[in-house]
């Protein structure tokens, strides 16, 4: 139910990342203080964007640190339009819980999507992606900030949309139990509970 939801959802939305309106400098900040945490990439090495939606405003700054990009989302519409608007890009249209990569990733950044994931899939989302990356990878994403987990779903884009999270203690055990080293935890939006956590595969 989550999953059509999800996708039903964004398919409607996935206009409005592109009607000029959209705040451009979303999770900039966020990505270029991710990414100093990488060495420079040769052009062999690969970033990860999960839940990749239509705006590719963090597509430069990967290109920058020399790294070769591929997005996998739930919303056809949203890959659809991604596609036309950076062509280079190796799109898919998939869950990412069920989504079998054929490499591993320098740069994982799940920004605002996970959080859309059942509440039963986050742990092995976690585990999941953590052993994605190469080590010394990171990862960057957002999660929400509570102390404990909880799901809800929520009307105010229009369309009901689900969302979930672990809770913060649970995120970094995930964490840590993964082999990864947290390196940054910002409340970015507060007084809004939206948390961003870098973290590092270091095993």
């Amino acid at each position: 139910m989550q999953h059509s939801m999800v996708a039903t959802a964004y398919n409607t939305l996935a206009p409005r990342w592109l009607d000029g309106e959209f705040d451009g400098s979303n999770g900039v900040a966020q990505h270029k203080r991710a990414l100093e945490l990488i060495s420079g990439g040769d052009g062999t090495a690969w970033a990860l964007s999960v839940g990749c939606g239509c705006n590719m405003r963090f597509n430069p700054l990967l290109r920058e640190h020399g790294l070769k990009i591929e997005g996998v989302d739930i919303s056809g519409r949203m890959v659809e339009l991604a596609r036309m608007a950076d062509p280079e890009v190796q799109l898919h249209h998939a869950d990412i819980c069920d989504w079998l990569p054929e490499r591993t990733y320098r740069f994982i950044s799940a920004w605002d999507s996970i959080w859309h994931v059942r509440l039963d899939r986050q742990r092995p989302l976690m585990r999941k992606l953590a052993a994605m990356l190469d080590i010394g990878g990171v990862m960057l994403f957002s999660a929400g900030g509570l102390d404990g987990p909880e799901e809800h779903t929520d009307s105010s884009m229009g369309p009901e949309i689900y969302y979930s999270t672990l809770g913060i203690p649970a995120i970094l055990g995930e964490l840590q139990d993964s082999g990864c080293a947290l390196r940054h935890l910002e409340f970015d939006q507060w007084p809004q509970l939206h948390l961003v956590v870098m973290a590092q595969r270091v095993a």
